[in-house]
């Protein structure tokens, strides 16, 4: 069979290119510039030149393809919700013009409010483009991820993670490999019927309990901080993003922390193994 993936470097992208791989599968990998892929993968893919923001790009590189997953990655420039809203209409085209057998898309919780969950929302615009087009459609919603904490190393290595999010209310985490192999499994297996299969990882964690975790593994103690919107706003705009791009991120936060309820509950199905302490002991403790 021949899969398609998109983000081949990200971080569920390039977990998925190496699971297949190890699978015997040689997968077409879609990426704006084939010359950054990892040389130990370039005789094991086929790496096709394709901006994913270019929807005659897409249809050309997911020409024959059986099975394709899609990760919708943010735009540099402008609003982020527009952004995905067009990719979203660029994959659904591709699967209804190649008659592509199976979708999976890598979304996140939060894209069931379809409104209200700032960049999320984006997420949702690409979920309803491809739930339109009638084909078989996975779509995968997301806890939050490991490798969110990386997004501010200097504020751990005070030994503070800020978070405008409540401090003692507990949601799912989920590592990105844990989210590749749930994904590629769905790739390699034919199946007919799509739908929603949440990823919730192991437990879930509220932030203070994240923070326990972070002192026991690092050796050093490390506190949760709750900031204002307001404060994540002045550090976004610091760093030279937009408004529009700003708003989309606090927007994530504020529309998912009061009173949301995950459509998909907590099952069997839903829990993945790679515990929070395995991921930051072999993954961030080498960054600080």
């Amino acid at each position: 069979m021949t899969i398609a993936i998109t983000t081949p470097r990200g971080h569920v992208g390039a977990h998925v290119l190496s699971a297949l791989v190890r699978a015997g599968v040689r997968p077409r990998v879609l990426m704006r510039d084939p010359g950054a892929l990892d040389p130990v993968w370039r005789g094991h893919v086929d790496a096709v030149r394709c901006d994913q923001d270019d929807g005659d790009a897409v249809v050309e590189a997911t020409r024959g393809v059986e099975a394709l997953l899609w990760v919708s990655p943010t735009m540099p420039t402008g609003d982020p919700v527009e952004g995905h809203a067009r990719l979203g209409a660029h994959v659904a085209r591709a699967v209804v013009e190649n008659g592509i057998a199976r979708t999976v898309f890598v979304s996140s919780g939060g894209a069931e409010k379809r409104h209200g969950a700032g960049e999320i929302d984006g997420l949702a615009r690409v979920e309803e483009a491809l739930d339109a087009t009638g084909a078989p459609v996975l779509h995968l919603r997301c806890a939050y991820f490991f490798t969110n904490l990386a997004l501010d190393l200097d504020g751990l290595r005070e030994g503070v993670l800020r978070t405008a999010w409540p401090l003692d209310a507990p949601m799912p985490w989920v590592d990105p490999r844990d989210i590749a192999e749930v994904g590629a499994a769905r790739l390699l297996a034919p199946w007919t019927v799509g739908g929603v299969q949440a990823v919730h990882g192991p437990r879930d964690h509220s932030f203070a309990e994240v923070a326990e975790v972070l002192t026991a593994v690092l050796g050093r103690p490390v506190r949760a901080e709750r900031v204002t919107d307001d404060d994540v706003r002045a550090a976004l705009a610091s760093a030279g993003l937009a408004d529009v791009q700003i708003e989309a991120i606090v927007g994530m936060a504020a529309g998912l922390r009061d009173g949301f309820v995950p459509e998909q509950p907590r099952t069997a199905v839903t829990t993945t193994p790679s515990p929070l302490a395995g991921w930051v002991d072999a993954h961030l403790k080498p960054l600080l």
